[in-house]
């Protein structure tokens, strides 16, 4: 390998490893050796030291002995003439490096600088990580690009971020160049940062790329099954599945040398804009190691093609770009040209299944005034109505197609949508509007981005567009009746009424024991997922993760099982989990991934169950936090008393019926208990447990934090699981 690249991360490594020396030592004088040291609500603890070493550092003390390690990895310093054929002294300072920013950037949250500061937003915590992480596994996120310093100006640094974002990559963002960053960029150039237009910056040191590291790291430990100090594994997972590369902008010091041999570690490789020594041969990598003098117009396609990445482009014919990167955008008032809907002027979207003869695919009508007819900060109604046609289109699959409307508007630059039904709210910015949109680029980009993803059962798609107020009153009313009649065929499906559920496996490949059951009464634990879902998911995709399972007979009606669905778990499996019951959290309940939306956790003195969501960053009564509890019951495992579940489950007739349904329930967090408020309430009038009487007896984090204080709260308030016959 390069004489310059060696001895550069060697130098580098060795700097920072005294500085990680440095501040500990501060830390231990200001905060003592005992003191708690960890990332904010994360439940992995320092995570490359963790998932490298099995080492989970709770205190000062911990990372002294870190150090020691950190010590043990450093190859000795080395002059610009030495040279080896081999990346392993590189590789080891690289390791050695992350070890020393990760104690760098835990004890900044001790001592300051503090990592969360202006546009800084330091470690991901772990609700961020399950909602986040997921999408690097189904292929929403194919990767993540780490860039460290700055481009040469403001305007190519906004244009190397859109390009990544087009590609659906996150950009993770740390460290400077001569005092200016690539975040700080954006900023200047009006780009939107943060998780939800995936441009994230993490801080302004180098030391801060651990957290893009870590975030990787973390997702082999809560995605793939690696086990802590398993780093071989870890490393291969992260090669494989995380589709990450770092792209240098700037003048590379020692310190950037070893952090990147850090990455290199992982199979991350490094594209730089400067003249850098390159590392050719593959090895650790899938292609190249590092690759230099790129120039900017071509470093995103640079980057893709050195890493390997398979990114989907699909070509929209409208003047703004298109990608699921824009989904988190937001259109603020000084911002916006024009909006619709949201209570501020009539609106709704309707899809609606029609003959073939009655659609002419590609057609797009407006009745109305468009968008370039009203001043700035106006507003208009608008009525939306897709029709689709096609061989396979059942009328089933309305809602869901629907539904798909808020996600393909969203990931057009510049247009903001919210809700669904006669509840939606567009907003326009300015800048689509100088970019030459229209409201009939809305119904172009319906229209591909509905023959892209449901090619397997639609023909034919027309869009039309409504912005007279009395024709979108009349549409609207006759939207809403068809939206009433729905509900109702909906609500009133029952397991009972199907003998075939729909199994969910997207998630097996971070959880290969896990496969989710999804019934018209039990939706899968993500909430992504319905049975109606999964079933025009097969019908688009007969060879994908959602696949028919019989019923078969019954093997016990209370608990839910059936013959055929527990071969077709144990199959999918591997043999793992023989049986699975469809109504029970104790005898063989349902295994979990990592993405349920709450976890429903046995109080055993309380006769109940607590509830809690993975928004939730607080200790629990069972004496976990969610981060804790998911790793008790994710990664593919059958845990009698623990189950994962989606916040839809909790007001089904058949949430934990073998154990008594709702009646369970003693605690659940303030937030949680407003969300699922009105059909909690419903479910409990059916009971006769009294509506929103039975919702007070139910104890929360005001009222309740320990196991003992909830049975306190529900035995004063007459609540009826103490009196219930035990679980087990």
């Amino acid at each position: 390998m390069s004489k310059l690249i060696a001895a550069s991360a060697i130098r580098g490594a060795h700097n920072i490893a005294a500085q990680a020396q440095e501040i500990l030592a501060r830390a231990i004088e200001d905060k003592g050796r005992d003191s708690k040291v960890e990332f904010p609500n994360t439940g992995y603890y320092l995570p490359i030291i963790y998932s490298m070493t099995g080492r989970a550092v709770e205190t000062l003390a911990d990372l002294e002995e870190v150090m020691v390690e950190i010590k043990d990895l450093l190859p000795p310093l080395v002059d610009e003439d030495f040279w080896t054929p081999y990346l392993g002294p590189a590789l080891d300072a690289g390791m050695a490096t992350l070890f020393a920013e990760e104690v760098i950037e835990a004890c900044k949250y001790l001592t300051g600088p503090y990592p969360v500061q202006d546009i800084w937003l330091g470690a991901a915590d772990d609700v961020i990580l399950r909602e986040r992480g997921i999408q690097f596994v189904d292929g929403t996120a194919p990767g993540f690009a780490a860039i460290v310093g700055a481009a040469p100006d403001v305007e190519t640094a906004v244009e190397i971020a859109r390009k990544l974002q087009e590609r659906s990559l996150y950009v993770f963002m740390c460290a400077h160049d001569n005092g200016t960053s690539f975040s700080q960029q954006l900023v200047e150039g009006g780009v939107q940062l943060g998780w939800e237009t995936r441009l994230v910056p993490f801080g302004p040191d180098i030391s801060a790329a651990i957290y893009s590291l870590g975030f990787a790291s973390r997702a082999a430990l809560s995605f793939g099954g690696v086990q802590p100090g398993d780093f071989r594994r870890n490393l291969l997972y992260n090669k494989n599945r995380i589709f990450a590369f770092v792209m240098a902008l700037g003048e590379v010091t020692d310190e950037w040398y070893a952090t990147a041999a850090g990455a290199i570690n992982y199979g991350f490789p490094v594209i730089a804009d400067s003249d850098i020594p390159e590392i050719l041969p593959t090895g650790i990598c899938t292609y190249e190691h590092v690759v230099s003098n790129i120039p900017h117009d071509k470093i995103v396609e640079k980057a893709v093609e050195v890493r390997g990445l398979k990114v989907k482009i699909t070509e929209i014919p409208i003047p703004v770009p298109v990608s699921p990167a824009f989904e988190g955008e937001r259109i603020r008032k000084e911002d916006m040209h024009c909006e619709f809907g949201g209570q501020r002027t009539p609106g709704f979207e309707w899809l609606r299944m029609r003959e073939l003869e009655e659609v002419e695919d590609g057609r797009v009508a407006l009745e109305g005034p468009d968008i370039d007819a009203i001043e700035a900060g106006g507003k208009l109604p608008l009525g939306i109505v897709v029709e689709v046609a096609g061989r396979k289109m059942q009328p089933d699959f309305e809602p869901v197609l629907e539904r798909q409307v808020h996600t393909f508007v969203n990931e057009a630059q510049g247009i903001w949508h919210m809700g669904q039904r006669d509840i939606n709210w567009v907003r326009i910015s300015k800048d689509a509007l100088k970019a030459g949109f229209k409201l009939e680029h809305i119904g172009k980009l319906l229209h591909a981005k509905y023959h892209d993803e449901y090619w397997n059962i639609l023909d034919k798609v027309q869009v039309k567009l409504y912005t007279e107020e009395q024709t979108v009153l009349k549409l609207r009313k006759q939207a809403q009746g068809v939206y009433a009649d729905r509900d109702a065929r909906l609500a009133g499906m029952t397991d009972e009424d199907v003998e075939t559920f729909y199994s969910c496996t997207l998630c097996q490949s971070f959880a290969p024991n896990h496969v989710c059951v999804v019934s018209p009464e039990r939706p899968g634990l993500c909430g992504a997922y319905s049975w109606l879902d999964c079933r025009a998911a097969f019908e688009i995709t007969p060879s994908g993760p959602n696949q028919p399972i019989a019923k078969g007979n019954t093997v016990d009606p209370t608990v839910g099982q059936w013959d055929k669905v527990n071969a077709f778990v144990s199959s999918s499996s591997g043999g793992n989990i023989e049986r699975m019951s469809q109504y029970s959290m104790i005898v063989d309940p349902m295994t979990s991934c990592g993405c349920f939306e709450c976890i429903a956790a046995l109080l055993p003195s309380t006769g109940g169950i607590m509830i809690v969501n993975r928004e939730y960053p607080e200790m629990t009564p069972c004496g976990m936090k969610f981060s804790t509890l998911a790793g008790t019951v994710g990664g593919g495992q059958q845990t009698p008393g623990f189950i994962g579940h989606s916040k839809h489950y909790i007001g089904s007739k058949k949430f934990i019926a073998a154990e008594g349904g709702i009646k369970r329930i003693v605690w659940m967090p303030t937030a949680l208990k407003s969300e699922v408020r009105e059909v909690l309430a419903k479910r409990a009038d059916e009971l006769g447990l009294g509506g929103e009487e039975f919702l007070e007896k139910i104890a929360d984090e005001t009222s309740a934090t320990t196991e003992e204080e909830v049975l306190e709260f529900i035995t004063n308030a007459n609540h009826p699981a103490p009196t219930m016959d035990p679980m087990f």
